[in-house]
């Protein structure tokens, strides 16, 4: 744990006595809010290109995936193993059997030591989690979900089809089940300004969640989103704004929740806006900087 928050690169090293790398996979999956099952378009603001490296491709086998991702990273790291990060879309939507399938596929791949499953917490069911809990006894298993926000009206604005309730029942059976639970929020979603967001900070840590994501809102091109955007501009947060919120967001976190990332960088040629211009890396750097300028911590709100 560094001295602001308590750190995903510090929290994975006691998990495995190696150095690990995670492999986008794209499976082939959809989502039901893009099929018609829910809904359609899927949400205002997604598009997958935004984070698949080019050796993610569904036309591909997982395997092939996997093997091109590990020669992508062993030229840096020789020694490295790998967890499979089923990514793209919803990676629990599909008959039990055919999940299962292609989650052992992903692990009898060299040098794969775990899965990482990205989904969404209207498409998880009892009989897959416990597969998962029987598979999780063998290997490093993680769920993560999509929660986005905690705000109904929100959730309806962006059409993600659930409510926050679906997302605190299927963290809490995940938990449950001693599976690993990873969570995924964004800050700067349309009607949500700062104060909101960090309203929903605690309700978060609420959770029983070991790991959540944070990103900022992007407005990707070609989304529903977009062209909301280009056709009545909004307030999308500079870099200073968004380092203020996220300093108040984490100070409102509880110590014991890991935090993995802070930011997404997408593609220059997707993204309208907010072009910050900054590496993920140099993001971090400016944020250490303020955390340390203002002496703020991980969960220094929660003792007042």
């Amino acid at each position: 744990m560094n001295s602001f928050y308590n750190d995903f690169s510090s929290w994975i090293r006691t998990k495995f006595p190696f150095r690990v790398q995670k492999i986008s996979i794209d499976a082939g999956f959809s989502c039901p809010n893009r099929d018609g099952r829910i809904g359609s378009g899927g949400c205002i603001y997604c598009d997958n290109r935004t984070f698949n490296p080019a050796y993610c491709d569904r036309q591909k086998s997982v395997s092939a995936q996997l093997e091109e991702g590990k020669a992508f990273f062993s030229r840096k790291y020789p020694d490295m193993k790998y967890l499979a990060y089923f990514q793209a879309f919803t990676n629990t939507y599909a008959p039990l059997n055919e999940l299962m399938t292609i989650y052992e596929e992903a692990l009898r791949v060299e040098d794969v030591v775990g899965l990482v499953i990205g989904t969404r917490p209207d498409c998880i069911s009892d009989a897959l989690l416990d597969r998962l809990a029987e598979l999780n006894k063998r290997t490093f298993v993680l769920i993560e979900y999509g929660i986005e926000s905690v705000n109904n009206q929100t959730l309806t604005r962006i059409n993600r089809g659930h409510d926050f309730a679906c997302c605190r029942e299927a963290v809490e059976k995940t938990h449950a089940r001693g599976i690993l639970c990873g969570g995924h929020v964004i800050l700067g979603l349309p009607g949500e300004d700062a104060a909101e967001s960090i309203r929903q900070a605690p309700i978060i840590s609420s959770l029983p969640l070991d790991i959540l994501k944070i990103h900022q809102m992007q407005i990707i091109r070609g989304t529903q989103l977009a062209f909301e955007y280009l056709r009545q501009p909004f307030h999308v947060y500079s870099v200073e704004e968004y380092i203020r919120l996220v300093a108040a967001y984490l100070s409102r976190l509880r110590p014991t929740l890991v935090l993995e990332r802070f930011v997404s960088q997408s593609p220059a040629d997707l993204l309208i806006a907010p072009k910050w211009g900054l590496k993920n890396y140099e993001f971090t750097n400016l944020l250490h900087r303020y955390l340390k300028e203002k002496n703020i911590r991980q969960g220094a709100m929660l003792k007042n």
